[in-house]
């Protein structure tokens, strides 16, 4: 039967809640389709606000998908601000998508992509406001079938209680694939579903499985199957060939402004770096590259369907593209002298070169630079793998300031295993080098360079798996002896900005990335205390997660410091291990104990296979280039 929207109800609200236009839809290239004419409907979620869910790539990729198979209805949420939240209670509008604003209570699946775990208190939120019950256990046939995904997928036992289900790896194929058993099989009611959702061996239904622990350790004994329809492991998705999935192909526009005002096209998918804190380029190998001509298809639909003037080449390190220099020169060849600019949002120093970013900015404006080191000494460098050398760093920007750019900014992270004072406090005397070199090399001083620094978080299905995660104290005395280094020398010390993340809320997310079943306790009793936007420092409590923290892991015998502060032993059942990446165990193993002795590991890119497991287990292997093929001159719209 119809289901009827919400908007009479909630247009009366939105005159009293901040920016009103992210809750109206409507936006270029949304797709509205009638809910009678559909035999199976999503509710896709991005657990943020509007602002910073509309250009998540996952939602849109996977809202398009969905959208042009003809029976099939997908449309949109995003979590609401607090003072909508209150209104909506109050006056009984449940949780709504903004494309026709019908409840979300009343769709077959929600999907909710989480790249953050930050985001597991705004689910709770939105399941509550829909009228879900919280626990998956609770529900019934009448309730959506709430499916998570994204990178904090690959771990989601600290929300096992509330989600029916989790999808590991990349998503086109797997949605395409959930959405075929539902509707020939909805009929048979939710438990049939999941069930079925489960032989796939690629979906990870939690109450499938029962986790033990023992008793005088607290530690997981292990994860175990308790029905014939789920396997031992679950397996990730991994989608091959991405010239045949060019999306999107008609990227939304927001009504609101966003986080990011372009039209990204991901260029190639996956990482061989191997650094060592990177759970994203773990999790998505192998290497997969789009060709110059899939790329130059997707600028061309997208500009014509969005009318940016800005187009992201995205990647894990977009400027490891084997084709990269070809592609920017002969993107700015075709569209010069119509204002479009062409963006890497982040570069490797030993990836980037002067040519390729005067390509970049030969179309639109010439913005600051930005690199991440990750690491202020070369020694901590090779801890994590990041192999890149202060020499290469000053080479790069020397020539970037010769050429007229006059911004540099430089990512770091604290709190990295085996850090000291020092290893941070290097950070410093780089910056200054930096400045040094480009006033020499600009024969000016209006230069600038910006440090930004975040805190270390070990990530699950990474070598540093194991590490114990730095206490926020220490993370932020180191910061506050940083400050002061950076303004010991006054000269060079007012060129350089400085801007950094306390080391609280990483702790937090160490919590819930590493964190097993019985964290979702800790995350229930955080949000009916008021925790929301657990990912903006304005609603962000240090105090209440702790606080909750001790209250809900005591009957366990274990607190958060166990699941945070504390290394883990090679024989260690970590929660995540029936969930395979791909990624060998003790490949990791291996990785982890090299980065102890500062041993660095090559890019299987460019050198023989090193084992990782990948490629086998998956069957899967790198898709690269060069093609030798180029890009055909157009006339763009």
């Amino acid at each position: 039967m119809s289901v009827s929207s919400v908007y009479p109800a909630l247009e009366e609200l939105l005159p009293r809640v901040s920016k009103p236009v992210q809750y109206i839809g409507s936006e270029l290239g949304a797709t509205v389709k009638e809910w009678d004419s559909t035999t199976v409907r999503w509710a896709l979620m991005y657990p943020d606000a509007y602002e910073v869910g509309l250009p998540n790539q996952g939602v849109m990729i996977l809202y398009e998908i969905l959208n042009e198979i003809p029976d099939v209805l997908a449309e949109r949420t995003y979590s609401v601000w607090p003072d909508l939240e209150e209104l909506m209670r109050e006056h009984g509008v449940p949780q709504f998508t903004v494309d026709a604003h019908r409840p979300v209570g009343a769709f077959d699946l929600l999907g909710v992509s989480f790249a953050t775990e930050l985001g597991y208190t705004n689910l709770l939120t939105a399941l509550d406001l829909a009228g879900i019950p919280l626990h998956a256990e609770d529900r019934d046939d009448s309730h959506p079938l709430v499916i998570a995904g994204g990178h904090a997928a690959f771990n989601p036992e600290p929300i096992a209680d509330f989600v029916d289900a989790a999808v590991l790896g990349d998503g086109e194929e797997a949605v395409i694939e959930l959405t075929a058993i539902v509707r020939d099989h909805k009929h048979e009611g939710r438990e049939a579903l999941l069930e079925r959702f489960a032989a796939t061996g690629n979906v990870y239904v939690p109450r499938f499985y029962e986790a033990g622990y023992d008793q005088e350790t607290g530690r997981l004994a292990g994860t175990t199957p308790n029905r014939a329809a789920a396997p031992e492991q679950v397996s990730k998705r991994t989608t091959m060939d991405l010239d045949q999935w060019p999306y999107p192909r008609k990227p939304l526009v927001p009504l609101a402004e966003s986080v990011h005002e372009r039209m990204s096209v991901e260029i190639f998918r996956g990482c061989t770096r191997g650094c060592r804190f990177c759970q994203a380029g773990m999790i998505t190998r192998p290497v997969r590259e789009r060709s110059l001509q899939g790329i130059g298809e997707m600028v061309d639909n997208g500009l014509k369907h969005s009318g940016f003037e800005e187009v992201g080449l995205l990647s894990l390190s977009s400027a490891d593209h084997s084709e990269i220099g070809d592609l920017a020169k002969q993107l700015a060849d075709r569209y010069e002298g119509t204002n479009t600019g062409l963006s890497l949002p982040s570069t490797r120093v030993d990836a980037f070169n002067i040519d390729l970013a005067n390509e970049l900015t030969r179309n639109g404006r010439r913005s600051g630079l930005t690199f991440a080191p990750e690491g202020g000494s070369e020694r901590i460098r090779k801890v994590i793998n990041k192999t890149v050398s202060e020499e290469d760093l000053i080479r790069t920007v020397s020539a970037a300031y010769a050429q007229g750019w006059r911004q540099v900014k430089l990512y770091f992270m604290c709190g990295l295993p085996t850090e000291t004072d020092e290893d941070v406090l290097q950070i410093a005397e780089m910056a200054r080098n930096v400045i040094r070199a480009g006033r020499e090399a600009a024969g000016r001083k209006d230069i600038r360079c910006t440090i930004s620094i975040g805190g270390f978080v070990p990530k699950p299905h990474t070598p540093f798996q194991w590490a114990a995660q730095c206490d926020p104290d220490i993370v932020d005395a180191r910061l506050k002896k940083l400050r002061t280094e950076v303004n010991a020398d006054r000269s060079l010390g007012r060129s350089i900005g400085m801007r950094y993340h306390d080391g609280k809320p990483s702790l937090i997310e160490g919590l819930l990335s590493r964190g097993d079943r019985r964290v979702g306790a800790v995350i229930e009793a955080v949000w009916r205390e008021g925790g929301r936007f657990d990912g903006w420092h304005e609603y962000f409590s240090y105090e209440r997660w702790m606080r909750c923290g001790d209250e809900a892991l005591r009957p366990h015998g274990v607190d958060v410091a166990f699941f945070t502060t504390r290394e883990r032993a090679e024989d260690e059942v970590l929660p995540w291990d029936h969930l395979d990446s791909g990624l060998d165990k003790q490949w990791l193993w291996d990785d982890w104990c090299d980065a102890l002795d500062e041993q660095e590991q090559d890019d299987c890119r460019w050198t023989p296979c090193f084992d990782c497991g990948v490629c086998p287990s998956m069957g899967t292997e790198i898709e690269m280039g060069p093609t030798g093929r180029t890009l055909l001159p157009i006339t763009p719209v």
